[in-house]
């Protein structure tokens, strides 16, 4: 938002080099919010990682001299993620299992279970979808250079996150049976139940 902002006053403005104005103020803003994330007590490898996203798309559309091409890592970074839910599919090693088994501390149990297994495997495909609904959206603004719009689409990035938690859950528990005890506790094959060894 800042970058479309700095370049759109520079645009409004009549000033030389819009994208030198909006990037500037895509790296002041990255800047400020790595600082309060720090004081907040954030990762800091993670605020780094944030603040050298926003200095790579910045150079970027330095180079190419194109606003547009600001939102090129973020299109990019999307076609990377749906492949690689696709990929964590494809092999058996479905990403929002290993996320959930982490944070509930199952370590990778739930992999031994195949009702999980198939919920899993379920339920990433959504997230795989939120993939390509924000591309089919990006792509095209990106193509017509409506820097503006892709400014919105990116700030509103979060609306399909919110969905995918929503529907995540439905979505998997159509893969268990009713007897099933839940995702806390993952039987083996054998049908005992994880909890209980």
């Amino acid at each position: 938002m800042a970058f479309v902002t700095g370049w759109g006053i520079a645009g409004a403005a009549g000033w030389a080099d819009g994208v030198l104005w909006g990037a500037g103020a895509a790296f002041a803003a990255g800047v400020v919010l790595a600082v309060v994330r720090l004081a907040r007590g954030r990762r800091p490898a993670a605020v780094v990682l944030g603040l050298l996203g926003v200095v790579a798309a910045s150079l970027v559309v330095i180079y190419t001299g194109r606003a547009a091409d600001f939102f090129l890592i973020q299109i990019a970074s999307n076609v990377a993620s749906a492949l690689f839910w696709v990929t964590s599919i494809a092999v058996r090693w479905p990403l929002l299992g290993v996320i959930v088994g982490f944070v509930l501390g199952q370590r990778t149990r739930w992999r031994a279970d195949p009702d999980l297994m198939r919920g899993y495997s379920r339920a990433s495909w959504v997230w795989v979808a939120q993939y390509l609904v924000r591309l089919a959206i990006f792509i095209p603004l990106y193509r017509a250079d409506q820097v503006i719009a892709l400014g919105i689409a990116r700030a509103l990035t979060w609306v399909p996150v919110v969905a995918c938690i929503a529907l995540s859950w439905p979505v998997m528990r159509t893969a268990l049976p009713e007897d099933h005890p839940g995702i806390r506790y993952p039987r083996a094959r054998s049908g005992g139940n994880a909890h209980d060894r």
